[in-house]
């Protein structure tokens, strides 16, 4: 089957005419700067005024890009979507905390998350954010290289505890863990158990992929090495490419602290870097097991012919596609249509925890160039289709 991104009758088969008008509403705010940074002013103002608006907050950013606030809830959601062959990557969408007792409360949610999950084959992957299970202070000391102090490195290694806790229920349940990138001034850390946690369980199986963000300029000779580790060490490496998160935070801390940019120059050298980091991983699909996380669809394009000149069948278990819930269905669901491994991330938690990810959402819309106009267009296209 050809894949045709602009199918639109495919790709918003499972919206509801009010679900197309609400999309249509929130995707032209987005395509307003000033409309959303005044309204991420007033719902933060308004949250810290403990005003009511959690259910205006649920009935239009939250239910575009989140699941629901407890699993049952974002089981729904993900039910739904198998309905039409996308999967759901499950994530507890809760960020910012910053003492033991939050951070043992996330890892508990993520043990329930996977033991919720661990028969569903519709939801075959957790993901997690390092920042969820300890200080950045902490992370951002040992990037450092500065010495930890006792307490300090018992604080570290509560945090491997927590992770590796999760990537062994995750083992055992089969299921597979994706670990976020960071900002680039704490990710070698990050780094470092990604690959400590490879090392014990990608053997037999890929259980858990490190992130490599490729709108840095070091990321892609980096994949390069964390192949050539894992493959000196016996593991399978599980890669997750994205092209990344951070930009504007990136450049402005290293023009205020004087130091080199950690950034592409330019969109075209972060095309490029993650083009070849698609195909590399592709031509070494025996022991990397890829995850393609993306929203752009001439990387799409060539991921998908690659995987035919690498003799990798569409339904392969080596390759996974991925976007964001509420964004790019034309390519979510034209991919299960035509037999690829697909799934959604779909974040879930109370409202007033996941505010943070959402706000996000909304900025990167608004930033990104092209997006929301792609996103608008193929909205009225279908329902335009629909009218006639």
């Amino acid at each position: 089957m050809t894949l045709n991104f602009n199918d639109t009758e495919i790709a918003f088969s499972a919206k509801s005419n009010r679900e197309m008008k609400l999309a249509h509403w929130l995707f032209t705010s987005m395509s307003k700067p000033l409309m959303v940074k005044l309204g991420i002013r007033a719902t933060k103002f308004s949250l810290s005024l403990h005003l009511p608006v959690k259910g205006l907050i649920k009935s239009t950013l939250f239910s575009q890009f989140c699941g629901g606030e407890t699993l049952e809830e974002a089981d729904i959601t993900a039910r739904k979507l198998n309905e039409y062959g996308v999967g759901v990557i499950m994530d507890y969408g809760v960020e910012g905390k910053s003492n033991e007792s939050e951070f043992e409360k996330t890892t508990q949610a993520f043990l329930q998350t996977i033991d919720f999950v661990a028969d569903k084959a519709y939801i075959p992957f957790v993901s997690l954010k390092v920042t969820g299970f300890a200080r950045f202070e902490l992370l951002e000391k040992i990037q450092s290289g500065a010495t930890l102090s006792p307490d300090e490195q018992r604080e570290y290694d509560r945090l491997l505890q927590r992770i590796d806790s999760i990537c062994s229920a995750a083992s055992r349940k089969n299921k597979m863990v994706l670990i976020d990138a960071e900002e680039s001034w704490i990710q070698n850390p990050v780094d470092e158990l990604c690959d400590l946690m490879m090392e014990r369980y990608n053997h037999h199986q890929v259980v858990v992929f490190n992130t490599f963000q490729l709108y840095r300029h070091d990321r892609y000779a980096f994949l390069q090495s964390s192949f050539e580790k894992a493959k000196a060490k016996g593991y399978q490496l599980g890669a997750k490419l994205v092209r990344g998160a951070y930009m504007e935070k990136e450049r402005a801390r290293a023009q205020q602290l004087n130091y080199p940019d950690p950034i592409q120059p330019d969109k075209q050298s972060t095309d490029r870097d993650y083009n070849l980091s698609l195909a590399f991983c592709l031509q070494h699909n025996d022991q990397i097991c890829l995850f393609i996380g993306t929203h752009n669809e001439k990387s799409t394009l060539l991921a998908a012919e690659q995987m035919q000149s690498n003799q990798l069948t569409t339904d392969s278990k080596r390759v996974y596609f991925s976007q964001l819930f509420g964004m790019s269905d034309n390519i979510s669901f034209n991919l299960a249509k035509a037999g690829y491994h697909v799934s959604k991330y779909l974040p879930y938690g109370p409202v007033e925890d996941v505010i943070p990810y959402l706000m996000r959402r909304a900025e990167e819309n608004t930033s990104v160039a092209g997006q929301t106009s792609r996103e608008l267009s193929l909205i009225r296209k279908e329902m335009a289709r629909r009218k006639l």
